[in-house]
């Protein structure tokens, strides 16, 4: 390399150290979120969560738990936000290789028809290796790539929240399916019931206890339970269904036990508000959008100013294949180029201002994901303490009732008082709080499962 070369060579070096002094892109500064306070009843010393805890710990039934790992192994879901971990790694590895300088080489031969030439053509024989470095004299490359960073981190916690509701959504219909069966067994028995009502009717009748009314009334009773039955088959068969979508398989029964042996077997802590940022996986989520907004903002203030590329190309190009090797075939040279916006029709400040304004809604979408997610963790843990109060309540509720249509039939027989009217509405209400007696236990563990996923339970 001659001197004249070398020359420029270190006045670009010597550019590119000055230039990279101004500081156009800033640091990101995370959000600062008040999570004080963000859900209601909460013991701001507990640090405890059972978000922390595996879901096979909170979730002690073994085919639920089978159910659970299908679900993770198979689901169509989490296989997408699998792929699109993938694609975000290609893109973040990508932007990564954008710092570093291209290098090419290219073999040719040339052939030139030249005037002093009376026989054919000459050729010319070149082996070339080219490079180009675009220098980042602003930060444009590595704010792209730590762009594209914050876009995989988001990928993988956006996966991660498809795993929590996942988890969440098993087994809420899994209970809600133990429901069905629990509703079903409690009609079938007082179907059976009923039936036998209606033939003590017809005998009262023959007996001129009651008259043909109460045995028209027992038998329209004994078919206002049994129609319900095609309902409960209909939702279970629904459910089994929905169930099995989530687990990655064809429609099929489902393996369970039963809604009685269902027993919450962890203390519901709920630890401090501020733990919903680290377990949230739809928080981090967006919090790395933010992020992702922010570099943007950044790649697109340096569109304003110069860019700098640095090329240099050299190899060895001699008219026969046997020189091309030799030092006097050699050829070099280094170039050294600034390009500098002057007019693109606003094109860069319409990029600004596109980058500034996705930075406001996502930043809008964050702070809304915060206060969502403390209004789950609120709601839930209240409708979990509900479900709570109505359990000894609705105990003392059915055993009175039960009393209730115990006397009532048998007032029916000895006394006049007592027509089959008292009857019909003790044993209608109580299998009405026999079936509600089974949607509080379904909501005590629906709660369960919303609170736990609401604190960002299921993903570890």
């Amino acid at each position: 390399m001659n001197v004249k070369k070398r020359y420029w060579v270190v006045i670009s070096v010597a550019i590119v150290a000055l230039l990279g002094s101004c500081k156009v892109t800033q640091p990101y500064q995370p959000t600062t979120i008040t999570a004080n306070n963000l859900y209601r009843d909460s013991a701001a010393a507990d640090t405890s969560n059972i978000a922390n805890i595996s879901w096979r710990q909170l979730f002690n039934d073994t085919a639920l738990q089978t159910l659970i790992q299908e679900g993770i192994n198979n689901n169509l879901d989490l296989k997408v936000a699998v792929a699109r971990i993938k694609a975000a790694a290609a893109n973040f590895k990508q932007s990564q290789q954008a710092l570093l300088p291209s290098l090419n080489v290219n073999p040719s031969v040339e052939a030139e028809k030249v005037a002093s030439t009376q026989y054919g053509f000459p050729y010319t024989y070149t082996l070339a290796l080219n490079a180009a470095w675009e220098v980042d004299i602003w930060g444009q490359l590595s704010s792209a790539k730590r762009a594209n960073l914050a876009a995989l981190l988001e990928s993988d916690a956006n996966k991660r929240a498809v795993q929590t509701q996942l988890v969440s959504n098993i087994a809420t219909d899994y209970y809600l399916l133990l429901s069905y069966d629990a509703q079903l067994k409690v009609t079938e028995q007082t179907l059976a019931l009923r039936k036998e009502e209606v033939e003590t009717m017809k005998v009262l009748k023959e007996s001129d206890v009651v008259t043909g009314a109460a045995v028209v009334q027992s038998a329209a009773n004994r078919y206002s339970v049994e129609v319900t039955i095609p309902d409960l088959k209909r939702s279970i068969r629904e459910t089994e269904n929905a169930l099995s979508v989530l687990l990655g398989r064809n429609p099929d029964s489902i393996a369970r036990s039963s809604l009685d042996s269902q027993a919450i077997s962890v203390e519901l802590k709920t630890g401090v508000p501020v733990q919903l940022l680290a377990n949230r996986p739809d928080v981090q989520a967006a919090e790395f959008q933010v992020r992702n907004d922010f570099e943007l903002i950044n790649v697109a203030r340096t569109y304003f100013y110069p860019a700098l590329t640095i090329t240099a190309s050299g190899g060895w190009s001699s008219a026969s294949v046997g020189q091309v090797f030799n030092a006097a075939s050699i050829f070099a040279n280094v170039i050294g180029g600034l390009v500098q916006p002057i007019f693109n029709q606003g094109l860069n400040k319409q990029r600004l201002a596109v980058a500034k304004a996705n930075q406001e809604v996502d930043l809008s979408t964050f702070k809304k994901t915060v206060l969502t997610a403390g209004q789950e963790v609120s709601d839930a843990l209240y409708s979990y303490k509900s479900a709570e109060e109505k359990e000894g309540l609705r105990s003392e509720q059915i055993i009175y009732l039960q009393k209730s249509v115990d006397y009532t039939k048998e007032l029916l027989k000895y006394s006049s008082a007592t027509n089959y009217t008292d009857v019909l509405t003790s044993e209608q209400s109580l299998l009405a709080a026999q079936l509600s007696r089974i949607s509080d236990k379904l909501q005590k563990l629906t709660a369960m499962v919303t609170l736990y996923s609401s604190l960002g339970g299921g993903w570890r």
